[in-house]
């Protein structure tokens, strides 16, 4: 009897242990899922975060210090015309941001106006909540990390999403095709995009430098269009994508009938026969 009052016991015990460990293990998962995102007042005036954050591709919880918008609205309320037009658009920004249902936002009470700074209001915030400081500023992205604070800087993130190449740069490529419309040939960069060239369909089989024009970028992904920039390398004849060979030198045929030998007699006949005037004209200067 003793024994079973054990087992019993030592069954609540393990099954209590297990429950509590689960809940430690969510509420982990949870804190880590929930991780906070402090907004710089540079991200609501550079405006790019919001295109991301429709994207959906942000998983935090996106926290805006009151000190950041209280700074947003001394700038607007200024005499710099430049500086109080970004910062009424960042107040917008920061509005957007609030309207947007699949992102958690909210408006963090901290205080009015940061008499340390904002840069260093961020930095204090970051480590009370421990959290991380979203921001376009190169310095407070500096001083973040020399503190040891998490920091997201958005400029790092367009850098590893822009294009390989720019209009205006150049690039030698192989041009492998025609394109769609008339004359173009179509050559593809290293990392598989696909590059139109203007031009470029007497071109197939040969390795020009082209000059970017523009990117266009769809949801199936990206396309480059160039255009020539003048130099070329020698093309191999056998890669020539109609995969006949090449026909050989050209000799223009004479399209003159030969002459056969009883014309060339009649010719002769013809020429050696004296007409009436010829034999008058003899006589005339043997007198």
């Amino acid at each position: 009897m003793m024994v079973e009052i054990f087992n019993i016991i030592l069954s609540i015990i393990i099954l209590f242990l297990c429950i509590t460990n689960r809940q430690k293990t969510k509420k982990s998962v949870e804190i880590k899922n929930n991780k906070i995102v402090l907004i710089d007042t540079s991200i609501l005036i550079d405006g790019r975060f919001l295109a991301v954050a429709k994207t959906g591709f942000i998983n935090y919880s996106i926290r805006i210090p009151r000190s950041v918008i209280g700074e947003l609205q001394l700038l607007a309320d200024g005499g710099d015309d430049e500086k109080r037009t970004r910062a009424r658009y960042g107040l917008d920004i920061a509005y957007s941001l609030q309207d947007l249902e699949n992102l958690d936002v909210k408006l963090l009470q901290d205080s009015t106006t940061a008499s340390e700074g904002v840069d260093n209001r961020l930095l204090q915030l970051a480590k009370e909540y421990n959290g991380t400081i979203m921001t376009a500023d190169y310095n407070l992205n500096k001083v973040a990390k020399v503190e040891g604070v998490e920091v997201l800087n958005i400029n790092e993130l367009v850098q590893s999403v822009r294009g390989s190449y720019l209009p205006g740069e150049k690039l030698m490529i192989e041009i492998i095709g025609n394109g769609s419309e008339k004359k173009q040939g179509v050559g593809h960069l290293p990392d598989g995009t696909m590059v139109v060239v203007e031009n470029g369909e007497s071109l197939i089989g040969s390795t020009v430098e082209v000059e970017f024009i523009r990117t266009l970028q769809t949801a199936a992904g990206k396309m480059m269009f160039a255009k020539l920039s003048g130099k070329k390398e020698k093309r191999i004849e056998k890669n020539k994508v109609s995969g006949r060979k090449l026909p050989a030198k050209i000799v223009k045929k004479d399209t003159k009938k030969p002459i056969s030998s009883k014309a060339v007699k009649n010719t002769k006949k013809k020429k050696s026969k004296k007409t009436v005037e010829d034999s008058i004209i003899e006589l005339a200067n043997k007198d």
